[in-house]
């Protein structure tokens, strides 16, 4: 028994799985563990998660790399120092602003320095360049005082110090200039419209299903504010690998996607939450796309929603993305708008949520040839021989067949090789391919 165990553990080490593990693991992923060549052939293979080229927040998957022309940031000093993190703009906000302050209280010990305030300050009859102003800190807190316009009083410069003079001159003129460029970062930076996206919400999934005879990719957004979004349009970017004709290969080509750019469908008043739809057509790059394929293909959908914030008239944009295991074909998004007393109320619980719905499989171009073909059956089937005589029934009881259910049957017929409709058919093309003059007797 001893031998038996310890060959078992010896086993158990060599697949990497010791017993305990086994037994703590769920049955169903000890069973996934187990591979035999039937469930390896039975088995689709699994996709790999896509790398993503915009989060679902919106951040662009995207970092720069080797950036040797550092100096084209110091160019545009204001939107560097805007784009930078809170953490690094309020310290340079206070660095700039102490290193201020140090200069020109260096500069004030210097006059005093050379003119000899610091040790003829207490002599009668000596006037300084500035009072009260004897060691490096009373000078660093009289730089404090004439930036920030505080004035206590007690440190003043006096009128028989014109190098003073002009240096306070300089100090208030560049002081003015410090204050306009860090008080101006830090208000754009706060009224920075990001955190307005932040209320945005777009669907998680997006969904493919049958709208007015065409097929049709649809997501959904939504305003949580109460205050508008003016001027919201929407855009949206097909991103996926593809190779030319040529043989180049393009690993993010952007191609656009038309969500109603040509009929202002783009153009949105988002008060409650629509559903954007992309009509797909010939011009759509999944028109050739069957449920399958689409399944199959690698592809990311960038959504990108503009517009001005109401309460401060500035842009923002709010982005997502759905790769395309967030694309689900056959399904519909469920309604969240109902009708209350005076008002109408969404429930924003049920936003992301859908539900399945009948659609075909085949692509949008097969469904648009058999909808092309489907509107010559009815013109076939009305013909005067099979319109039922409402004498041949009696009043209380009704026809067998109703005209759609004919339909249906002649349909039917048709798939099976012909029959009595092909029949009816030519006779009917016979009669109509007579001239009148052929009834009509001498």
């Amino acid at each position: 028994m001893a031998g038996d165990s310890r060959v078992l553990m010896d086993r158990d080490m060599e697949i990497g799985v010791t017993p305990g593990q086994v037994k703590k693991l769920p049955k169903h992923l000890r069973e996934a563990q187990i591979s035999t060549e039937r469930t390896h052939l039975i088995s689709d293979p699994v996709k790999k998660p896509r790398q993503r080229y915009v989060q679902k927040d919106g951040k662009c998957n995207v970092h720069h790399g080797n950036v040797q022309e550092t100096y084209r940031y110091l160019s545009d000093l204001f939107t560097t120092l805007v784009d930078l993190r809170w953490r690094f703009s309020l310290l340079i906000f206070t660095l700039v602003y102490v290193v201020n302050w140090l200069f020109f209280g260096l500069l004030w010990w210097l006059i005093a320095l050379i003119r000899g305030d610091l040790v003829h300050a207490d002599e009668e009859g000596w006037t300084p360049c500035v009072e009260n102003l004897n060691s490096f800190v009373s000078a660093f807190l009289f730089s404090i005082e004439t930036e920030t316009t505080i004035g206590y009083g007690y440190r003043v410069i006096t009128e028989k110090c014109p190098e003073g003079i002009i240096l306070l001159l300089v100090q208030a003129i560049l002081g003015s200039i410090v204050n306009a460029m860090m008080v101006g970062c830090m208000f754009v930076k706060i009224s920075q419209p990001k955190n307005r996206a932040e209320t945005l919400m777009f669907s998680h999934k997006a969904v493919i299903s049958v709208r007015d005879n065409k097929m049709c990719l649809m997501f959904r957004v939504g305003d949580l504010r109460n205050s508008h979004i003016v001027e919201a349009s929407i855009r949206a970017k097909l991103i996926r690998s593809q190779q030319t004709k040529e043989g180049e290969f393009i690993p993010l080509n952007q191609t656009d996607i038309n969500i109603g750019f040509d009929t202002g469908d783009d153009r949105l008043f988002l008060v409650s939450p629509l559903i954007i739809s992309h009509e797909i057509n010939e011009k759509s790059p999944f028109w050739e796309m069957t449920q399958a394929q689409i399944e199959k293909e690698e592809f990311e959908i960038v959504v990108i929603l503009e517009g001005m914030v109401e309460a401060t008239g500035m842009t923002c944009q709010a982005r997502s993305s759905y790769l395309d295991t967030e694309v689900l074909w056959g399904y519909r998004f469920t309604p969240v708008l109902s009708l209350e007393n005076g008002f109408y109320e969404v429930d924003y619980n049920s936003f992301h949520d859908i539900y399945e719905t009948n659609t075909p499989s085949c692509s949008a171009k097969e469904m648009a040839a058999k909808l092309r073909e489907a509107p010559l059956l009815p013109q076939l089937s009305a013909l005067p021989a099979a319109t039922p005589d409402p004498k041949a029934f009696p009043l209380d009881r009704p026809p067998d067949k109703d005209p759609l259910s004919q339909v249906e049957d002649k349909e039917d017929g048709e798939a099976g090789g012909g029959g009595d409709r092909g029949e009816t058919n030519g006779e009917a093309a016979t009669l109509e391919g007579q001239p009148l003059t052929d009834g009509l007797t001498d």
